[in-house]
């Protein structure tokens, strides 16, 4: 989508506080656009200028240098009845729910109507118990916010910020005050209304439980703003500890989704040559949190590949040579994992083991080596295949990836294979370096 449609849009945007000697920069040359519909995600340290920015964008600071347009009105410079404008259009919710203690909750969401044009009083109440309703507070409308727990009362927040029809939604830190479980309701609540609604959704936040909710995140640091692909690819030194800060696959996920192709393909080359040192070094072999980690990288991974060759699902086998069988390790999608054994030699990913040579399949039930016993047990029903060898620092076929149905009804093709090749071939290092770990802490398959 062009930059013309953009809802946000700032182009060498700075700000500083203070005057003379004290005078410090906090925003440096932020350039940013966010599309309709987007839920953006923007990270960084404490000071970093994110709360900053959030309010320059909301019109609640004034632009001193650079450009920001948001829904269209030209903020640098603004008049003050401009930024008014502005404010009317936009959802605003905070870590602190900023609730009026004496208003019930209906009151509360009706707070946010009193001022916008065409609103009368019965019909602010009507909107403000439909907007509860829909964040499933329908039976504490006239409870006061000091009987209603964190996650409550957050959720009051958000049907007030949504109760005018915003065109905008800006949330700063909206979990904080939550323990995990109110946290997550929270934030999959805005993200289902939001959505609904075509609003795009700029969150500020620290917590990395909610990353995987975002279209996209940006990282600021020390004022200055990009993504995450560029942030990551500006700091190459050691990517396996950068990406170990994401404890969880859900996060890891959220930050592998928007890295286009090539981007991708440089991040799995190098965490391959990385883990590839660090077998050789044989470093680190004692932390289980590795092990965990590496676990849930083959799953990302796994899964982005399948997305970039527009696959519906797949399977990462493990040759055991001991029992001359093939055993599954992980899905490369979204549905739950299944305890796979294939003996060398049989069916098509055993075949593909024992070969090393690939197999395109364009009806699986029409070749003789396919088993649709995993159909069966399921319910799926395989289409078409592709299955691929992975070999070993040493030249061994260890491994094997099968892909299952093309998206676009198609089937699989050479130029398929080879995109699989520029990318799959670079998960030798992981998996290497997972094998390595799983033998030191003998959890032999």
């Amino acid at each position: 989508m062009s930059d013309a449609a953009a809802i946000i849009k700032a182009h060498d945007l700075c700000h500083c506080y203070g005057q003379g000697e004290l005078r410090k920069q906090i925003l440096f040359d932020v350039n940013v656009s966010i599309q309709p519909g987007e839920i953006v995600i923007m990270t960084g340290p404490s000071g970093s200028g994110k709360t900053t920015l959030l309010t320059l964008i909301g019109g609640l600071r004034s632009v001193q240098a650079g450009e920001l347009r948001v829904l269209g009105s030209e903020l640098g410079g603004a008049p003050p009845r401009v930024l008014e404008a502005l404010r009317r259009q936009i959802g605003f919710i905070f870590q602190a729910h900023n609730l009026l203690p004496a208003l019930t909750a209906r009151q509360n969401v009706e707070t946010a109507l009193a001022h916008q044009p065409g609103w009368t009083a019965a019909t602010a109440h009507t909107r403000a118990a439909q907007m509860l309703k829909a964040v499933g507070l329908e039976d504490r409308l006239h409870h006061l916010p000091a009987a209603l727990s964190g996650g409550q009362r957050q959720r009051v927040a958000i049907a007030r910020a949504l109760a005018a029809g915003p065109r905008l939604v800006l949330a700063d830190e909206p979990t904080a005050a939550l323990d995990k479980q109110s946290g997550r309701e929270v934030v999959e609540l805005l993200r289902t209304l939001a959505k609904q609604q075509g609003i795009p959704i700029l969150i500020v936040t620290h917590d990395n439980r909610i990353l995987d909710v975002a279209d996209r995140i940006l990282s600021l640091e020390e004022g200055r703003l990009s993504s995450f692909s560029q942030a990551f690819m500006m700091n190459s030194r050691n990517t396996v500890a950068a990406l170990m800060q994401y404890s969880h696959k859900e996060e890891l996920m959220a930050q592998v989704r928007p890295l286009p192709t090539h981007d991708f393909a440089d991040l799995l080359q190098r965490i391959s040559d990385q883990l590839s040192n660090l077998l050789d070094a044989m470093e680190l072999l004692d932390d289980s949190t590795l092990q965990t980690f590496l676990g849930s990288l083959l799953e990302v991974f796994g899964a982005k590949i399948s997305m970039l060759l527009g696959t519906d699902r797949g399977t990462l086998f493990l040759l055991d040579e001991a029992k001359r069988e093939l055993w599954s390790l992980t899905t490369l999608g979204g549905e739950a994992p299944l305890e796979i054994r294939i003996p060398l030699g049989h069916g098509i990913a055993g075949r593909v083991a024992d070969t090393g040579q690939p197999m395109h399949v364009p009806d699986a039930y029409a070749e003789p080596a396919f088993n649709p016993e995993v159909d069966a047990r399921t319910g799926y029903r395989t289409r078409n295949i592709l299955c691929m060898p992975l070999f070993n620092r040493s030249g061994s076929a260890f491994a094997v990836v099968q892909l299952i149905n093309k998206l676009d009804g198609g089937t699989f093709d050479r130029d398929d294979e080879e995109k699989f090749h520029a990318m799959a071939g670079s998960l030798t290092g992981v998996i290497e370096t997972w094998i390595a770990l799983r033998r030191h802490w003998r959890h032999e398959p």
